[in-house]
């Protein structure tokens, strides 16, 4: 209980005053489409680039984490994708967005904010090393997914399809920033410690924004749509992929903080970015926001449990 009281409401109260600013009327929406793209399309890719930028994986690295991880999240796209196409009987595109929302985890917003809670900001090196390949891994599979499902019923040829997929990752902010951090990772590049302190004060202003920008476009949506899917894309994000995380990561040997880092991410539910690649290709939409409000919801509880059984 007292981990609950101490690490997972502070998160989730930020969430909650958004949604309650908006709903109330004290924050309009022009307003949260301001924070969001803020914290969006600077703030955190600034915090990706110093991230990246500065970070050192040295010789203890495990390489165990990532496939650890990734291979949950793969899973639980593939869980979503089969089991929206045979058991809720979605069509392709339909299924691939569901899909999207079993992979695609809430590890920047919330997953970096509560591991810092629990374990303190020395934490988080785990965490940015998975937040690192999070974007480029998620994206490329979801768009890779949807643009093959689109060719074959349009007839399209394949040769155009590699194309397609890089333009639109190398469109988002959170990829260009880890391409910049690991571009000044492998150079050692300096920088002035002006430009290092202005750096530093975007990205203290990214968690707190962002969570309660958060809450203000959950306001937005309402829990409409299939609740059987929804229910179902729970179950998968706040279940499964942390189930395999924690098993493989077991088995592995993960470091304790490694395992705490994996584990903790893959418990937490999917992130607005779920709802932006639905609109991106308009299928599951209100699927896709209802799963990311009411999962959100729901992880209130289910952190505190995975939090609660971690070493």
């Amino acid at each position: 209980m007292q981990a609950l009281l101490d690490v997972v409401l502070p998160v989730f109260l930020v969430i909650g005053a958004g949604y309650l600013a908006v709903w109330k009327g004290g924050f309009s929406d022009s307003g949260v489409d301001g924070l969001m793209k803020f914290t969006q399309s600077f703030a955190f890719p600034c915090l990706l680039f110093r991230a990246i930028w500065t970070l050192d994986l040295g010789p203890d690295f495990n390489p165990w984490l990532l496939v650890s991880f990734y291979t949950g999240s793969l899973t639980g796209f593939v869980t979503g994708l089969l089991g929206a196409r045979h058991v809720f009987k979605r069509d392709w595109e339909d299924s691939i967005a569901i899909g999207f929302c079993c992979l695609f985890a809430n590890s920047l917003m919330i997953g970096l904010a509560v591991t810092e809670r629990a374990y303190g900001a020395g934490a988080l090196e785990a965490n940015y090393v998975i937040v690192a390949v999070h974007s480029p891994f998620c994206y490329a599979i979801g768009i890779t997914a949807m643009e093959i499902a689109r060719a074959r019923a349009s007839g399209s040829p394949a040769r155009t399809l590699p194309r397609t997929v890089l333009t639109a990752m190398f469109r988002n902010a959170l990829v260009i920033g880890i391409g910049l951090g690991v571009i000044a990772n492998l150079t050692d590049l300096s920088l002035p410690t002006p430009v290092t302190g202005a750096l530093d004060l975007v990205i203290r202003a990214a968690l707190p924004a962002a969570l309660f920008g958060m809450g203000g476009v959950l306001c937005r949506y309402k829990p409409q749509g299939d609740f059987r899917v929804i229910g179902f894309i729970c179950a998968v994000s706040l279940v499964l992929h942390p189930a395999i995380t924690w098993t493989l990561g077991t088995l592995t040997g993960l470091s304790t903080s490694a395992f705490r880092s994996a584990v903790i991410t893959a418990a937490m539910a999917p992130g607005i970015n779920t709802y932006v690649f639905a609109s991106m290709y308009g299928r599951a939409q209100r699927v896709a926001a209802s799963s990311v409000l009411i999962a959100t919801a729901l992880s209130v509880l289910t952190v505190w449990v995975w939090l609660s059984i971690l070493p």
